[in-house]
């Protein structure tokens, strides 16, 4: 069965009308994995029996024990529509907000989304999120309002209480897509329910609905209803004969969502830098499979069967052939493309060549990275790489980690080297004080995933401190000038340092503003949208990851553009461990006023420059007010109203602050604020408090300053666990004012 799929999609991938690429996002627990199977069983890659139980795309054991999808599995399904065959590239992502990333890096392969919502819990935190990552990439969302079992079983809904769910959900939705879309597609892609961009119905129960189909085959709620009260095998038989769910999805894609090369028409201007009018440009814009090779690889990830790194990602343009030299432009690498292949869920199945517009997977690429760009060799010097990849959350929980066995420290170090690669929103480093090594992930689950994975894939069985919040150093003032000498007192360099105002921190955040961007157009932006002076704005020399930026101010310096790149290797490496707790610095301005460099290049090197750069910020830094930014967490709470106060307490004792809170149907709604050092054990509180009856979502909010009262102590804990002395050092131990 599944080879005579193989054998049709390959026929179709020749032909860009008959391909459409999605994904299903939506909040964790919403259903999409559940949807993806009903989607799979109608391609007859699993049983129509299981579909629903066997949650083919998780393919991780883990997956399936916490019934969570924390890695993005796609697939290739074969539907027949109006008697035409097409090929469907599914990607499955996650929805839980540690692995926002994966979620990031999926939708780069996906022309439309399958947002999934579900019926009873309606618009969540992380539901927002995805369909604002969706429609940033241009991706086209339809929408599926999963387990109206739920409204029909639980709470007894009538026909017409179901009717004003639904309202109240694609209200909801429509507004999200009103807010997020790029202007020229917010009319045009809001849903109207009476044209079947909506579906209705229950993954779990394989049954779905969309208001033309119910007309075409007059369907009524009440019908529905009724089935569901005479019970288990009137709800299978509705949804085999009646309404299978597969039918209304797969339509409404084929229907809605757009080709890859009308998708790439609109796509491409957003989501690649380079010139449009260009002959690669133009090939991409057409998705054209003759034009020259550019391969957007999404994912790095490991195959457990082969133990070698498999890449994952889009063709744009051209075709992706096995035994061809490709060039990797961001690791600035030539490579051979050993063995191509389409996903089958787990599995891949190797194909000579995939063309432009669908969704393929190379080997041999071990040197590229998520976010990498792959084009035909003889091109390498007139293609603009992608847009780097912007992640919606950052790494704010850190555990140490070591291996149970000392023996198997370098078995260890690679494994971990490897998983960074498959999931870069996971940061590995090694603290030089004492040797640990130090694992950072966007919460405590997406640390405890990755310890199975440890555990699982390479059989390390490994020991973990309890999860620490990473914090950020930062100032409240301006400082004066200092002057940072070299230890050889024969280079001078004049610093000081100020905090970055809000808008220029949320223009380099967005991507707006970026270090590798012309100056005189990051110029421009900074005058019109932060208020930057032109001049000043020009002389940006760096901008860092966590957002801190250096700006040259010297006139006339001799020697100055021969140790440029230096002074900027030292002001990357100040940034990443401030003076305060040696914590990473963010949103501050860093300003060169003047320099003495010596002549002589061998008494300049980076042993002289990186102290005279790293004494000169940080004497400023500690005499500009500072302080520590901690991580902080949004959460959005249903809630019966009787339990309202109950919330509203556990929230204050934990530092919390309420938003908003509002009436939402038979609910509360509440959204606050937490600081994620608040939050390790707040899910049992929580149930505790309401008897089980609240649910909620969380997702990272911002850094926001700690509270002066608690600033010290803290500063002085981080020190302690880290092996320092506990007061921090003062101004003068680093340097003397100007």
């Amino acid at each position: 069965m599944r080879v005579k799929h193989v054998d049709e999609i390959l026929k179709i991938m020749n032909n860009i009308e008959r391909i459409r690429n999605i994904g299903i996002v939506a909040h964790v627990d919403h259903g999409k994995t559940t949807t993806s199977d009903s989607l799979l069983a109608a391609a007859g890659i699993i049983s129509q029996r299981i579909a629903g139980e066997a949650l083919a795309l998780d393919y991780l054991k883990v997956e399936q024990q916490r019934g969570i999808t924390v890695k993005s599995a796609n697939i290739s399904l074969y539907h027949e529509y109006q008697g035409k065959p097409y090929v469907i590239n599914l990607v499955d992502t996650p929805g839980h907000v540690d692995f926002s990333g994966h979620v990031t890096r999926s939708l780069r392969l996906m022309d439309g989304a399958i947002l999934v919502v579900d019926a009873v819990e309606g618009v969540m935190p992380q539901t927002e999120t995805v369909l604002r990552q969706s429609l940033e990439e241009r991706v086209r969302p339809i929408l599926f309002i999963n387990k109206v079992d739920r409204l029909i079983k639980e709470l007894k809904y009538t026909p017409q209480q179901i009717q004003q769910r639904f309202i109240e959900i694609i209200k909801e939705v429509n507004n999200l897509i009103r807010l997020y879309a790029d202007p020229e597609f917010r009319e045009k892609w809001l849903l109207n329910p009476t044209s079947g961009m909506v579906i209705f119905g229950s993954a779990r129960d394989k049954w779905g609905i969309s208001i033309p189909m119910a007309q075409k085959k007059g369907i009524k709620f009440s019908d529905i209803i009724e089935a569901y009260k005479k019970g288990k095998d009137a709800v299978e038989e509705f949804a085999t004969k009646v309404a299978p769910l597969h039918e209304a999805l797969l339509d409404a894609v084929v229907k809605f969502i757009p080709n890859p090369r009308d998708a790439q028409r609109y796509r491409i201007p957003k989501i690649w830098r380079g010139d449009i009018n260009s002959e690669v440009g133009k090939a991409m814009l057409e998705a054209d499979p003759n034009g020259p090779l550019v391969y957007a690889i999404s994912f790095m990830r490991v195959d457990p069967k082969i133990r070698r790194l498999v890449a994952t990602g889009r063709i744009f343009s051209g075709t992706l052939r096995q035994g061809e030299e490709v060039w990797l432009i961001n690791a600035k690498k030539q490579a051979k493309v050993l063995q191509v292949s389409i996903y089958m869920g787990p599995d891949r199945e190797v194909v000579d060549e995939i063309p432009a517009g669908n969704i393929g997977a190379a080997l041999g690429l071990e040197d590229a990275r998520a976010g990498e760009t792959a084009v035909a060799v003889e091109w390498k010097e007139k293609v603009s790489p992608f847009e780097q990849l912007k992640y919606v959350s950052e790494p704010v929980v850190t555990v140490a980690i070591e291996p149970k066995d000392p023996k198997d420290l370098p078995k260890l170090i690679d494994a971990l080297y490897k998983l960074s690669i498959e999931d870069p929103t996971l940061q590995v480093k090694i603290n030089q004080e004492t040797g640990e090594y130090l694992l950072s992930g966007m919460g405590p689950l997406h640390i405890e995933i990755a310890v199975w994975w440890l555990k699982e894939n390479f059989g390390l069985e490994v020991k973990t401190s309890p999860p620490i919040v990473v914090y950020r150093e930062t100032i409240r003032a301006k400082s004066q000038v200092f002057e940072g000498k070299s230890p050889n007192k024969h280079n001078k360099l004049y610093i000081s340092v100020e905090p970055l105002d809000e808008e220029t921190i949320k223009l380099i955040q967005s991507g707006v503003v970026r270090e590798d961007q012309d100056p005189y157009e990051r110029a421009k932006i900074l005058k019109e949208k932060a208020g930057w002076d032109y001049d000043e704005a020009k002389r940006i020399w760096a901008i860092d990851e966590n957002i801190n930026v250096f700006v040259d101010k010297t006139t006339g310096v001799q020697h100055l553009r021969e140790v440029k790149d230096t002074i900027i290797q030292g002001f990357r490496l100040a940034m990443k461990e401030g003076p305060l707790a040696k914590e990473p610095v963010r949103g501050i301005k860093v300003v060169l006023h003047d320099a003495v460099i010596h002549e002589d290049p061998a008494h300049r090197g980076p042993a002289q420059i990186y102290p005279a750069v790293r004494n000169a910020i940080f004497a400023g830094m500690l005499t500009a007010k500072p302080t520590l930014l901690e991580p902080i967490q949004k959460l959005d709470i249903r809630v019966p109203q009787e339990y309202v106060s109950n919330v509203i307490a556990v929230i204050s004792r934990r530092r919390g602050k309420i938003i908003d809170m509002k009436e939402y149907g038979l609910m509360m709604r509440i959204i606050a604020e937490i600081p994620v050092a608040e939050s390790f054990d707040l899910a049992p509180e929580l149930r505790s408090a309401t008897q089980g009856r609240a649910f909620w979502g969380t997702e990272f909010s911002r850094w926001a300053p700690v509270p002066d009262n608690m600033l010290m102590d803290l500063v002085k804990k981080i020190r302690e666990r880290k092996g320092l002395p506990p007061e921090p050092p003062k101004p003068e131990d680093f340097i003397s004012p100007f």
